[in-house]
């Protein structure tokens, strides 16, 4: 799952970095305000972290400008310990949660799962799709009959990518985007490898290869 993570601290960046990567999320970062608005304006990205405080600006700014452009990922915001002004701002301003610093990174993460299963218009952090279900909490894979089966970082996010939308054919571009990070490099081969691997625990038929285009999951009960 991409995330925009727009924070000027960087050993703070750092630190959450490696912690949202294990959690299955491929993180790009912004430091300023105005690295933040094109970044939102121009990738795409299912959930963000924003904030408030910039050094060439207010973080607010940039969340009005992102919905004033149509910008319609989920945004949670950090705020000052007890700023509960920034934290109204920021709901009205189309924020969909706030966290106050300090915090612990397992509620940050437990908040961006929240606010993306919203998005999503789900209720539970499972993601089903025909015979099987993703666990994001466990960052697994229940199989046919009950089986479970732990996915690494990469497997998992581009198994949540197909089947939190079954049936829509995603190119190997839009797969590399929501697997990798700007500062990536990967080959293109890597996803095909992926594939292969997880076509071993779903079955070859769940996930389909659409020749010139991409793949889906389609699996039918």
């Amino acid at each position: 799952m991409r995330l925009l993570l727009v924070e000027d601290d960087r050993l703070l960046s750092h630190s959450l970095i490696r912690q949202l990567e294990k959690s299955g999320f491929s993180v790009d970062t912004a430091h300023t305000a105005k690295e933040a608005t094109a970044l939102g304006e121009q990738e795409d990205y299912r959930v963000s972290i924003l904030d408030l405080g910039l050094p060439d600006g207010n973080g607010l700014d940039v969340l009005k400008k992102w919905r004033a452009n149509r910008v319609s990922f989920p945004v949670l915001i950090l705020t000052a310990r007890d700023d509960w002004h920034d934290k109204v701002n920021g709901l009205k301003a189309g924020a969909d949660d706030y966290l106050a610093k300090p915090f612990q990174t397992e509620e940050l993460i437990a908040r961006l799962n929240a606010i993306v299963r919203r998005s999503e218009g789900r209720v539970h952090s499972l993601v089903k799709a025909g015979r099987f279900e993703l666990d994001e909490n466990r960052q697994s894979l229940k199989l046919e009959g009950g089986a479970e089966h732990p996915l690494t970082g990469t497997e998992f996010r581009l198994l949540r990518c197909l089947m939190s939308r079954p049936g829509q054919v995603f190119s190997k571009e839009q797969l590399m985007e929501q697997l990798y990070s700007l500062n990536d490099n990967p080959s293109e081969n890597v996803i095909e490898a992926y594939i292969r691997r997880l076509r071993k625990l779903v079955g070859p038929k769940t996930i389909s290869t659409r020749r010139g285009q991409g793949y889906l999951f389609n699996d039918v009960v």
